[in-house]
């Protein structure tokens, strides 16, 4: 994360003087689950499981875990090295895929209604969700689902959704992060080869347009190589981190940086947020559907913000 937080220009005023690290604001992860994991001592509010119906907390795929700790792990089993991007950020997190990283519209759905049900009671601020839908899906359940985040978008929350990882190719964007109004992440180091499914490629953060011809990505962060907790580790099996890549890491690094961002402006509205990301996002000089506003970076984002005031057959995939 180190490598990463240099990229990012993490360390900037308000981050290296402690202030606003995520205090306070309540970030819900839809994935594979949460494993007890020492970085999440004290920080996981809630956890429902809309797969198998377990009441603790767990992980057995290993996705959500890193996830979780690329946006908000505390780092206690690297003596902070490897904290996440906002470690003092609460998570509440929604299992709505299985072992094998599979799941369906109908699941998520139920996921969703949850989180609107209890948005007020566990003061949700943040929705980030590293999972898309496979390739040649229903249409019907496509739109299903982005109706679903749109009217969390339309609830008040700040949604953020990974590009999916099968570019280079126009029209990659995984569904719902081809959603018009939600805020969609790419990698912006997409040049180094990654694991993917049993083969290596490059290139493969999703590019746009989307099918009604938006401009995608939002925003790009890193995501090859990203080193955070692993879910092994809580089971006394392995080292405590691991390295992933995909644009499902790249988003927790945007959604870690809006808790940021809402610790010191917690008055900030989604709209106004995803207004922030595109004043402050860096040009990389790559074309629009590869980059969208460009790169994040921490120094522009927390400058003075005075000018704001699924078919059940329809699979989802991990975006790995």
């Amino acid at each position: 994360m180190k490598r990463v937080k240099q990229i990012v220009q993490y360390w900037c005023d308000d981050v290296i003087k402690g202030k606003y690290l995520g205090k306070g604001v309540v970030a819900v992860v839809l994935d594979t689950g949460i494993a007890p994991h020492p970085d999440f001592q004290n920080k996981v509010l809630a956890f429902r499981d809309f797969v198998n119906g377990q009441e603790v907390i767990y992980d057995d795929n290993g996705h959500g875990t890193h996830v979780c700790g690329v946006l908000a792990g505390n780092g206690n089993s690297s003596e902070g090295i490897y904290g996440g991007i906002a470690p003092e950020c609460d998570l509440i997190v929604l299992k709505v895929l299985d072992q094998k990283g599979n799941g369906n519209v109908t699941e998520v759905m139920k996921a969703f209604r949850w989180l609107l049900e209890n948005q007020k009671r566990y003061h949700i601020r943040i929705v980030n969700i590293s999972v898309g839908m496979l390739p040649q899906s229903d249409e019907r359940e496509e739109e299903r689902l982005i109706n679903g985040v749109e009217a969390l978008w339309d609830a008040g929350l700040v949604v953020v959704a990974a590009a999916g990882n099968l570019g280079p190719k126009e029209g990659t964007i995984t569904t719902p992060g081809d959603s018009k109004k939600i805020i969609t992440v790419g990698s912006s180091d997409d040049q180094y080869y990654i694991d993917q499914r049993g083969s290596t490629k490059k290139h493969y953060s999703g590019r746009g347009p989307t099918k009604e011809c938006v401009c995608k990505p939002d925003v790009v962060a890193p995501g090859s190589y990203i080193r955070s907790c692993n879910a092994k580790f809580a089971r006394q099996r392995g080292q405590p981190y691991v390295v992933k890549s995909g644009t499902s890491m790249a988003t927790p690094i945007v959604s870690g940086a809006i808790a940021d961002l809402l610790s010191k402006y917690p008055e900030m509205s989604n709209v106004e947020v995803k207004l922030k990301l595109r004043e402050s996002s860096s040009d990389m000089g790559a074309d629009y559907n590869r980059q969208g506003w460009g790169a994040t970076k921490y120094k522009k984002t927390f400058r003075n913000n005075s000018s704001f005031k699924l078919t059940v057959k329809t699979f989802f995939y991990i975006d790995r």
